[in-house]
């Protein structure tokens, strides 16, 4: 199940692509909370303690329990991170959104799928595995969301695959996928077809026939006169 990772916030006064830079120099990420039937907020975090919880992480979509910091106190706040802006060089993190949760409503989100296991179709067949969707997007409550999928391969046969409805979700979690969906096949690997080469000649035939009717068309006129 996912861990409620406590992560600590302020609030943030100054919005805009010029306060966002200042924040940045400063060592810290803007970030906004959505949810409905609650309050937008605008928050700003601390840099590595948002790298830091991204990198250990195995998907962006993390369930944390904020703690943010304002006039007279610290109130706490179930969100799960549902975006995440990039430097695109750098790699930084720029920029965060927060999607609020309750602790009995159910969310949605996607989690990634991760195969193990040797597949037989593989180890005895040649085959090639190939996984054909990499997240599931699931339904549940915030205390049952999973970090991972992971799917044994082991019995799968060449020519074999895992749909959805073959997967064994975690009690309380529902795939929102279509049940026939394929996750994971074993192929049969792919054979390549030398070209024949052309015969000798046969090329030359349209031209030999044509100079066939040309002669015979000769004679006929010899004939004629």
């Amino acid at each position: 199940m996912a861990k409620q990772t406590k992560l600590k916030a302020t609030l943030r006064e100054q919005i805009g692509g010029r306060a966002s830079r200042k924040l940045g120099r400063a060592g810290l990420v803007p970030a906004n909370v959505y949810g409905k039937d609650v309050q937008n907020l605008s928050l700003q975090l601390d840099k590595r303690e948002i790298s830091s919880l991204l990198a250990h992480a195995t998907s962006e979509h993390v369930l944390v329990d904020l703690e943010i910091e304002e006039a007279g106190g610290t109130t706490n706040r179930l969100a799960l991170i549902q975006e995440v802006q990039h430097h695109p060089l750098r790699r930084d993190v720029l920029h965060v959104d927060f999607h609020a949760v309750k602790a009995d409503e159910l969310i949605h989100a996607a989690i990634p799928i991760e195969p193990f296991g040797e597949a037989d179709g593989v180890k005895n067949s040649g085959g090639v595995m190939e996984v054909a969707i990499h997240e599931l997007e699931v339904e549940c409550l915030p205390k049952d969301l999973p970090e991972i999928l992971r799917v044994d391969v082991s019995a799968l046969g060449l020519n074999q695959s895992i749909h959805v409805r073959d997967l064994a979700l975690p009690e309380g979690v529902t795939a929102r996928a279509n049940p026939d969906l394929t996750v994971i096949t074993v192929a049969a690997p792919r054979v390549e077809v030398e070209p024949v080469p052309a015969v000798a000649g046969a090329a030359a035939e349209p031209e030999v026939i044509k100079e066939k009717k040309a002669e015979e068309g000769k004679a006929e006129d010899t004939k004629k006169k």
